[in-house]
């Protein structure tokens, strides 16, 4: 396979590492961006381009993008969106500004880098932008509104802009995962100690219970989760394809959920949804 350049944000662990990782393996040229910079220095030790972009910060996405152009000739072939973090809590608890901040990483950040490389890819008569969505993106469970309605954005976008690129050799392609191996959980603490004052809820008793015990003390892998690796396959089917599939689901409650989301009532999967 002629190389190929691909750039894939939030490379410092989980699905974008594995991704970074084995696509090199395949034999594209692979810019593996984070956020951070001390995680982009730990991936040039280990041989990446890795430009720093982060997606709340849109001088980082401009500067970022110019330095994989520089580095190409002005090419890039695929565009992988992946960087993303969760702000657990009830959305009765979710301040507005935890939103704005929430949607800046999780969804605006991606829309202004994907509206920077679609004159690339219409200059080159080909590309394809891959956005990683989630089985949240299509159907909802408690105490992840935030994350939630940013996929469900996602994907309201995604599919509007494949259909708007048709014609133009710019693939649009979403992958949908469900419990996937990652550090979500982890990463997700500081925001929810930022945002959310469960102390003062109504439902205080709820996060004792419950959401306190998920995140500070429940290590165990999730049923049915799977590793990182599990999206990369799907990534490569949705890069290397001659005609991509538009969605791609990953995990089996991605694969049930989306065949419930279609044959039940909404008031019936709500009610099996509030008991996942």
């Amino acid at each position: 396979m002629t190389e190929k350049s691909l750039l894939i944000t939030g490379c410092s662990s989980g699905i974008g590492y594995d991704a970074a990782t084995r696509m090199r393996a395949r034999g594209w040229r692979v810019f593996a961006s984070c956020r951070k910079a001390e995680d982009c220095a730990r991936l040039i030790a280990e041989g990446f381009e890795s430009p720093l972009i982060d997606y709340s910060d849109t001088n980082t996405i401009y500067t970022g993008l110019a330095e994989v152009l520089e580095a190409t000739g002005g090419r890039l072939d695929a565009l992988f969106n992946n960087g993303a973090y969760a702000c657990p809590g009830l959305v009765e608890d979710l301040p507005t500004d935890a939103l704005r901040h929430i949607f800046e990483a999780n969804f605006f950040g991606w829309h202004e880098l994907s509206r920077l490389v679609i004159p690339v890819m219409r200059a080159q008569g080909a590309g394809r932008i891959v956005q990683n969505s989630s089985i949240l993106g299509f159907v909802t469970l408690p105490w992840r509104g935030a994350y939630n309605s940013t996929k469900h954005a996602l994907e309201g976008l995604s599919d509007t802009l494949r259909i708007e690129m048709k014609g133009t050799g710019v693939e649009v392609i979403l992958i949908e995962p469900g419990p996937v191996t990652s550090k979500i959980r982890q990463n997700a603490i500081p925001h929810f100690e930022r945002w959310i004052d469960w102390e003062s809820s109504p439902r205080s008793e709820a996060y004792r219970a419950g959401l306190q015990k998920r995140l500070y003390e429940d290590s165990s892998p999730d049923k049915f989760e799977l590793p990182a690796s599990a999206v990369t396959k799907k990534l490569i089917h949705a890069l290397e394809a001659r005609r991509p599939r538009a969605r791609y689901y990953v995990t089996t409650p991605t694969h049930v959920m989306g065949f419930l989301k279609r044959v039940l009532p909404t008031r019936a999967l709500d009610w099996l949804l509030a008991r996942a």
